[in-house]
């Protein structure tokens, strides 16, 4: 199994190592993740022919719901088995055609969506593959199979400067999508999906080639009569998504960027930043070069961008007002009064790294925490950790996810801990220190005396988050909520991937008293603390 070499001295072993007869064809690799310090596997093609002296197009394939990465492999190559264990399918006994692409297919912890965790993993394997080949950063592509197909077009549409094209068959997206279309403007993008799928129907594909397109997105769409939820059989049969891969490159400065996001996170594309916005409340650019040093811009909801472009501006048109400065290839610009002006927006609270939503605090690196204090009750004790336990317990008999999350007391809460990830703490101020130890910065706090009452909120702590559950857990009641949520990941991050920064709830989540954003500087917003302290058992600061 390959693993991970670093610097200078490790890329000119490795580049020797090539050109002794390294291992090429199938074969599985892996990365340390961060998250969990685990090793982390993926299944990788690199060409028989491989010379470390050329740079080689990447396909980056996501595999279907309860299937595996090696036949994630198997399937772009066209390759019909369909065992759902990779186990059963050996890649020694796999013989792909030939093809001049590097090709990974990640394992994102096995069905997860895409989103979280597994989305992580998902840009961990591709840095992977950046640090140990020479991969043309202007030929990285993306395609997916049902689950990861759906996870191929989020991907896309959130980091769209990523990829140089994308191929989703028989797609399942994530609901609310729809909004993001225009971020593909400069991505290619071809749908597969069969006439008969019983699983996801057809007409989704045809919807999102429709949206896809009115949007000004390249979009192609080939439906396959008669075929039901296999459509990759026709898709990548005799390679044929390598050669429609083939046609593209990225272009890292083309004429028009459209980006619209509702976070700092996906809030950059291109040659276009996002310096100011509202986390939850969908913001909107529209950037064209319209001539040598010229640039017009089309906002909403947005109070602040950069622009870096690989040649100076003079004059900036924003929402029909003209700007001009000197010469410069970036230049930030920041609206004070309803009017804009050249210069960074000034920006306090809410920011990149810290804006929420609650699923940001359980996306990386995090530990669930019970406290041990206000009781001398070992029958206490144990279903408090078992409340833990639970929140932390991710895999079910019938998916066992590849992650291992840590569960710890307060005490045994270090400060490496603190430095190191995000922290999901159980309890009040009363009975787990670290609770405690944070009490004066958080934004809320149940009463001691609360009875039948749940409250779940976020707050920032330096570099990582806390994420604070008083009273009852989170999930109390969550199946009678009538909360829509993503059928594919662990239920318990998916229920809280529906949640803003903060919900209040009575006896179950069918009875929330109120929920939402945060504003900018992090206070409960008017509306929503009339509400709880109108409940009285939960203080607002």
């Amino acid at each position: 199994m390959l693993r991970i070499l670093a610097g200078t001295a490790a890329f000119a072993a490795l580049a020797l190592l090539w050109a002794q007869g390294a291992a090429t064809g199938p074969q599985v690799a892996s990365f340390v993740s961060r998250v969990d310090d685990s090793d982390q596997p993926y299944a990788l093609y690199v060409p028989p022919d491989f010379d470390p002296a050329r740079k080689y197009p990447l396909v980056i394939s996501l595999h279907a719901e309860e299937s595996s990465p090696e036949i994630g492999l198997m399937r772009v190559f066209g390759s019909a088995n369909r065992v759902a264990d990779g186990s059963l399918a050996p890649l020694r006994l796999f013989h792909p055609r030939d093809v001049e692409f590097l090709v990974a297919s990640p394992l994102a912890r096995g069905t997860m969506g895409y989103e979280g965790i597994a989305e992580r993993d998902v840009y961990d394997v591709l840095a992977d593959v950046e640090r140990r080949f020479p991969v043309d950063e202007d030929r990285v592509y993306l395609t997916g199979i049902s689950m990861g197909g759906g996870g191929a077009l989020r991907l896309a549409l959130t980091r769209p400067d990523v990829w140089a094209a994308v191929a989703v068959v028989c797609g399942e997206p994530t609901p609310g999508l729809e909004v993001l279309a225009g971020n593909a403007l400069n991505v290619p993008v071809r749908l597969f999906h069969g006439e008969l799928d019983p699983l996801v129907p057809a007409e989704s594909s045809r919807q999102w080639q429709r949206r896809l397109l009115d949007a000004g997105v390249p979009t192609e769409y080939i439906e396959y009569p008669a075929v039901r939820h296999n459509a990759w059989d026709s898709a990548y049969r005799g390679g044929a998504v390598f050669e429609w891969f083939r046609q593209f490159r990225r272009n890292r400065f083309p004429e028009r960027v459209r980006l619209t996001s509702d976070s700092y996170r996906y809030g950059s594309a291109y040659w276009v930043r996002m310096d100011g916005l509202t986390p939850g409340v969908a913001a909107s650019i529209d950037a064209r070069q319209t001539g040598p040093g010229a640039v017009r811009v089309d906002t909403q909801n947005l109070d602040g961008f950069t622009i870096s472009l690989d040649h100076p501006v003079a004059e900036v048109t924003i929402d029909n007002t003209a700007l001009r400065f000197p010469k410069a290839a970036s230049v930030s610009f920041r609206k004070q009064g309803g009017v804009w002006q050249q210069g960074m927006i000034a920006r306090s609270g809410k920011g990149p790294g810290a804006e929420g939503p609650i699923a940001e605090a359980v996306s990386g690196r995090h530990i669930y925490v019970y406290g041990t204090g206000g009781t001398s009750s070992s029958d206490e004790m144990d279903e408090r950790r078992k409340v833990a336990e639970e929140a932390a317990g991710w895999s079910t008999a019938r998916e066992r996810l590849r992650l291992k999350l840590k569960v710890k007391a307060d005490l045994d809460v270090t400060e490496q801990d603190l430095a190191n990830g995000d922290l999901v703490l159980f309890g009040t101020r009363e009975t787990n220190s670290v609770i405690a130890r944070f009490a004066d910065r958080l934004p809320l706090a149940l009463s001691p005396g609360a009875a039948d009452y749940g409250l779940l909120f976020l707050a920032p702590m330096g570099a990582h988050y806390v994420l604070v559950n008083s009273g009852l857990p989170f999930w109390t009641g969550w199946d009678g909520s009538g909360i829509p949520s993503n059928r594919f990941g662990p239920r318990l991050f998916q229920e809280l991937s529906t949640l803003g920064d903060f919900v209040v709830f009575k006896g179950s989540m069918a009875h929330v008293v109120a929920s939402g954003r945060f504003d900018r500087s992090w206070k409960v917003p008017a509306e929503a603390a009339a509400k709880i302290s109108a409940a009285g058992t939960v203080s607002v600061k």
